[in-house]
């Protein structure tokens, strides 16, 4: 029988902690750009925030504004 495997993908630091992307909350700048939910751009939208969710200022070079 074959195990249900979930597709979520899933996040590790650098020392293979797992790490939880509903926890950081999503920048305005992210909100605003035309990439947010499209599935295409998640996981790498996801990785920029990890990223930088210690940081004073949220920079992202892929943002296109919505409009």
């Amino acid at each position: 029988m074959p195990e249900n495997i979930d597709d979520t993908p899933r996040f590790f630091d650098d020392d293979g902690n797992e790490l939880n992307p509903d926890l950081v909350a999503k920048p305005s700048l992210c909100v605003s750009c035309a990439k947010d939910g499209d599935p295409n751009e998640e996981i790498l939208c996801t990785l920029n925030r990890l990223d930088q969710q210690d940081e004073d200022d949220f920079k992202c070079e892929a943002f296109v504004a919505k409009g």
